[in-house]
């Protein structure tokens, strides 16, 4: 008996890496409903992380009337309308996202074509209530 031994050699097996931040944002071409899903985890980071924040001033603003101008003044800052202008987006998109993965969630619309559209329905809709809810913010109408 002979042995015989495979001298073909052996192929390289493909190696996988994480990918990093970079990678995500300047090479890696993430589809519509990729990118408001990571979009709805941001949003509601956000609107979680201010809650002690909005609380806070809540409070502060309706223990007397001294504290309500107070608050007034502030919220009349440009910075602090630059900061609700950002919770008011976290929570429309944050609101208008989760509609959409509850239909996703019943199975409505699990096509790919209606996944994507979706997402950019989402998106579209909620840019554009910030927009208005921004020119209502800083007194454009």
């Amino acid at each position: 008996m002979s042995d015989t031994v495979d001298a073909s050699p052996k192929k390289a097996r493909p190696e996988f890496k994480n990918i990093g931040y970079g990678q995500i944002l300047t090479s890696y071409k993430l589809p519509w409903s990729g990118k408001v899903s990571i979009l709805h985890r941001v949003s509601g980071a956000l609107l979680f992380l201010s809650l002690p924040i909005i609380l806070y001033l809540f409070d502060k603003s309706i223990s007397s009337e001294l504290s309500f101008i107070t608050f007034s003044q502030i919220v009349g800052h440009p910075l602090a309308k630059l900061f609700i202008l950002a919770l008011i987006w976290a929570f429309l998109h944050h609101f208008c996202a989760g509609i959409r993965f509850l239909m996703l969630d019943t199975h409505r619309g699990i096509e790919k074509d209606q996944i994507q559209k979706s997402a950019i329905t989402v998106l579209a809709v909620s840019l554009s209530l910030t927009i208005i809810l921004a020119a209502k913010l800083f007194n454009l109408f």
